[in-house]
């Protein structure tokens, strides 16, 4: 008989290794301490986990390793917060707890036959990463894939390890931004929905999905439906909104859904049927 996990309760994990990704946003590789619970996870690239600090609080972050790896999983977390704030002065070998995988995912096998625009700012590349690499180690079943990653600085750029591999590997064209010139950035410049309109994607056989701060994906999704990108063709992650994870709090709800039931992961089509211009 199949065992359900009770997904109100944690399971302990341990701090495996911890990756510095800029000042102030950090990787957590956690590895689930129970041997048969590592073997079977699966998640979807999209999903999240609550990951807790005993005696602190609970927080909410996207899977972002690939969905093909099984050694561990990844989490990036910025100090935002008391909660993220813990997480920061964790030592590799420290307990955790993880509730996981919760929440939708992106539709990849509805993407197939089709380019990929991945539009990211900041750490917003983190739900798009595992997308990504399901998609490169897939890419045969898709068109051309693009990465415009945008950030405030060339040192805030998250997984700049993926990024120089994607760049040599001829997967994926990858183009970044940065807010200002500085000394030395040879790049683009310029805030992300400038740099969106200045390339003019074309929208034909293409999906764009966007992932960043409010902000960024508010005017991003303007400029995409200025370059008559389709609400069916566009997709964003909402996990800022959620709490609880699993529709018990009733604090991420947008109208008659709930973020972290429903989603974290819309089109704009989605979105704009349960609150009316959502952008």
């Amino acid at each position: 008989m199949e065992i359900v996990k009770n997904l109100l309760i944690p399971q302990i994990a341990t701090v495996k290794k911890i990756i510095n990704e800029t000042t102030n946003i950090i990787s957590l590789q956690i590895v689930l301490d129970d041997n048969e619970s590592l073997k079977n996870f699966k998640f979807e690239p999209g999903q999240f986990g609550q990951i807790s600090v005993f005696g602190v609080g609970e927080s909410t972050f996207v899977i972002n390793s690939s969905p093909l790896v099984k050694e561990y999983l990844q989490f990036s977390v910025m100090k935002t917060g008391v909660n993220t704030t813990a997480i920061h002065n964790l030592s590799e070998g420290e307990k955790v707890g993880l509730r996981a995988p919760l929440g939708n995912w992106f539709p990849y096998k509805d993407m197939e036959g089709r380019n990929i625009l991945f539009i990211a700012g900041g750490i917003g590349a983190a739900p798009l990463r595992p997308l990504i690499f399901y998609i490169i180690e897939n890419k045969n079943k898709y068109k051309n894939l693009t990465l415009l990653y945008a950030a405030r600085t060339p040192e805030d750029f998250c997984f700049q390890y993926d990024i120089n591999k994607w760049k040599n590997s001829g997967d994926i064209k990858v183009i970044q931004t940065i807010d200002n010139a500085c000394y030395g950035w040879q790049q683009e410049v310029g805030l992300c929905p400038d740099i969106l309109e200045k390339l003019k994607p074309s929208f034909e056989n293409t999906v764009a999905v966007v992932c960043g701060p409010p902000i960024m994906i508010k005017y991003t999704i303007e400029v995409l439906k200025k370059l008559k990108f389709s609400d069916e063709a566009i997709y964003t992650t909402l996990e800022r909104r959620m709490k609880c994870g699993i529709g018990k709090c009733g604090r991420c709800n947008i109208g008659e859904k709930f973020v972290c039931t429903d989603g974290p992961v819309f089109s704009l089509k989605e979105l704009n049927k349960i609150c009316e211009n959502f952008i």
